[in-house]
């Protein structure tokens, strides 16, 4: 049976509550996990978030604070927030124009390698990019989508990944960078790597692309390349994180 993967379209949101939704998504995961073991007959509803945040720079568990080029303070003042989380990677910006998704699945319904499942999420972009015209690789050595990796000089990022697995159970996820505002890419030094740019589809197409257009096909190569169930795709405008988990 094909696990049940219900899409949350969050919209624009800042940082916290929607972190606070996945670790509560996670949390019952893991807690239906211990409780019941692996059902493969019956394998538990599991979510796929997808939101636009507001400006925030997120700092990984064994990133450096060096790689962040303004205090924090001047950060909060030009209006962008600032978290260290636990997923993986060093630092790295959300902001609007920018598709943020959070896929909370047990991979222990799908296949328990990390690597297979940061290649699927890769996967998953490299389609979506290829229908607008753009070619995604993956650069050997990091994770992530990236243009024109044989170029030393040209090599730029346009997808940053970074999660954490605990029990199987997946949380964070990637950052598709579609209308983005880069300047504020200029506050840190992305995931830590200096020598490498970070480029959006609306830079590389010379136009701005519809968020949603955009959103639309990152579910559909979701569905297939991970072979789920999308039992609805439902967008929640007014979003607050109390009392939420039990009405999804």
């Amino acid at each position: 049976m094909r696990p049940p993967v219900k899409v949350l379209w969050l919209g624009r949101q800042k940082y916290k509550p929607v972190w606070d939704l996945q670790k509560e998504l996670h949390n019952a995961l893991i807690d239906r996990k211990l409780e019941k073991g692996v059902t493969p007959e019956s394998p538990p509803l599991m979510h796929f978030i997808l939101v636009e945040h507001e400006p925030v720079v997120t700092l990984g568990k064994h990133g450096h604070l060096s790689n962040i080029v303004v205090p924090v303070n001047i950060l909060k003042r030009k209006g962008i927030e600032f978290y260290h989380i636990d997923r993986g990677g060093d630092v790295t910006y959300h902001g609007p124009g920018q598709i943020v998704g959070y896929p909370i699945l047990d991979l222990s319904y799908f296949k328990e390698d990390i690597g297979w499942y940061m290649r699927s999420l890769e996967e998953m972009i490299i389609r979506t990019l290829a229908e607008y015209g753009i070619k995604g690789e993956r650069l050997k050595g990091y994770t992530g989508v990236w243009l024109d990796i044989n170029d030393p000089r040209k090599v730029r990022k346009i997808c940053a990944m970074g999660v954490r697995v605990s029990r199987w159970v997946t949380l964070h996820g990637f950052a598709l960078n579609v209308n983005t505002n880069l300047h504020h890419f200029g506050y840190i030094i992305p995931c830590g790597l200096a020598d490498k740019g970070i480029t959006s589809m609306e830079r590389e197409l010379g136009r701005r692309i519809p968020l949603e257009e955009v959103l639309e096909r990152i579910i559909k190569n979701f569905g297939t390349i991970f072979d789920v169930d999308l039992i609805s795709v439902e967008r929640i405008d007014n979003f607050k994180m109390k009392n939420h988990v039990e009405t999804i």
